[in-house]
């Protein structure tokens, strides 16, 4: 299978929405988090769709080396009430309508990898959608993109083709530098 994101796109610190059918979204995130780590990235999972622990299973068995990942799961604590942070490898956020704990999140783990080639892998903006308006997530989303910029950071948005309303996709389209639309 042919790359997803162009490896000297992402090394020139570009910032990508990758739209997925809502049947691949799942393989689009794996291939995605393979690509990059392939790449040499440590890769900060930004998850609202699927909880870490599901993730590094899904991972491993595809063969990613997870001491290249780590994440900030939105998922979980909404499910379940408690998790335990592991340090260097997730945090957890209450709900992933908490976007000021988020946006702390995202700052502190970047700062926390200043040193190494990172990028950000944000799954999904989609699912966001259950839980706030799209003003909200369009916010959001452009402030994690001029934090990106500003930091001089790779990033990726997923989300399902056609499951965005028209206005969210046009304003997240001018947020990123490249869309590309994997099917």
């Amino acid at each position: 299978m042919p790359l997803i994101v162009n490896p000297d796109e992402l090394a020139r610190k570009r910032i990508f929405l990758i739209l997925a059918t809502p049947g691949n979204i799942r393989q689009r995130n794996i291939d995605l988090i393979k690509e990059v780590s392939d790449l040499g990235y440590h890769t900060v999972v930004i998850t609202t769709n699927f909880p870490y622990s599901i993730l590094t299973k899904l991972y491993g068995e595809q063969g990613v080396n997870l001491s290249k990942v780590s994440f900030i799961d939105a998922v979980t604590r909404n499910s379940i009430g408690s998790a335990k942070e592991i340090p260097g490898i997730v945090r957890f956020i209450n709900n992933p309508a908490n976007l000021t704990d988020l946006g702390i999140a995202v700052t502190e783990i970047l700062k926390e990898r200043s040193e190494e080639k990172v990028c950000i892998l944000f799954d999904s903006i989609s699912t966001l959608l259950i839980y706030l308006s799209s003003p909200n997530i369009s916010k959001f989303i452009h402030f994690v993109t001029n934090k990106l910029r500003l930091m001089d950071i790779s990033g990726i948005f997923l989300a399902t083709e056609k499951g965005l309303d028209p206005m969210l996709m046009n304003q997240l389209t001018t947020f990123v530098d490249t869309v590309i639309d994997t099917g």
